[in-house]
């Protein structure tokens, strides 16, 4: 398995300088199973790097959609193998409190995009897993789904193969101020033992309580959940747009201070544009 970060910017792009090294791109993960098969978590502004990787191959692309926010839908109309004739691509939209499953192509309706759904000659396929069910296959990965904490719901994922895990929780608050559609410990179990968590960290306990209910968790608190689910890796992810490189590298270090009075193994970064994971097993 191979993961790679194409976004990880939260909210808004961030172009400049001040936010080359770790990108301005949002919301977007690839994942190549050992078995060839593509997972596309997300598909925000860096879908469109990604695209242009995965128009070489003609094999189906499964997105996984955590919820219906534009930072999280806005790359799809950039995203070039929707236009390669006959290609498959498979949409998983996030349980969302509107069940508005297709609002990723209903953004090129109207006047909003000059090219309409209609007229793409890929193959769409809007896959609406039950409400109920909470796991599934793709290729040779089990795929699991859980409620987000944000505003509007959402769905966050694992992604299992071969004994390899990634767990995928953005956009997520862990302590909101509202009714949670999940709590902390559940989340733990969610992410236990995974090889590496990708964690919503857009605040730090300085943006509170100013912040409090915007359906983002601060950094401290991923690193708990990191922790106490024993994983290995931690991916601080959707870093805030005011956050320069230089803000995040603090981050980090703020974070790393945790882990030593913890006395714990966790092994914590944060997610750049272009970082790859490899797993072996």
């Amino acid at each position: 398995m191979r993961l790679t970060f194409y976004g990880v910017r939260g909210s808004i792009p961030t172009p400049g300088k001040a936010y080359a090294r770790y990108g301005g791109n949002t919301a977007c993960v690839h994942i190549e199973l050992a078995d060839g098969t593509d997972i596309v978590l997300d598909s925000g502004t860096g879908i469109r790097l990604l695209g242009n990787k995965l128009r070489s191959k003609d094999t189906p692309i499964h997105l996984l959609l955590s919820h219906n926010h534009w930072d999280h839908i806005q790359g799809f109309p950039f995203f070039s193998p929707i236009f390669q004739k006959d290609r498959d691509i498979y949409i998983y939209p996030g349980q969302t409190t509107l069940p508005e499953h297709d609002q990723i192509l209903k953004q090129m309706q109207g006047s909003t995009f000059p090219v309409p759904v209609s007229a793409l000659q890929s193959k769409l396929h809007l896959t609406i897993i039950p409400p109920e069910q909470d796991i599934w296959e793709i290729g040779s990965a089990t795929i699991r789904r859980i409620p987000i904490n944000h505003p509007g719901k959402g769905s966050a994922y694992s992604i299992e193969e071969k004994g390899t895990k990634i767990a995928y929780i953005t956009d997520n608050e862990l302590y909101p101020p509202y009714k949670k559609e999940t709590d902390f410990l559940t989340f733990v179990d969610f992410a236990r033992n995974a090889d590496v968590i990708i964690h919503d960290a857009q605040y730090m306990m300085s943006d509170m309580p100013a912040k409090t209910g915007w359906g983002h968790s601060v950094a401290e608190e991923a690193v708990k959940l990191a922790i106490a689910s024993n994983s290995k890796k931690l991916a601080l992810y959707s870093h805030d747009p005011d956050r320069t490189d230089e803000d995040i590298d603090k981050v980090v270090e703020h974070c790393m201070d945790y882990i030593t009075i913890a006395e714990s193994s966790l092994k914590i970064f944060a997610s750049a544009e272009g970082q790859s994971l490899d797993f072996t097993n």
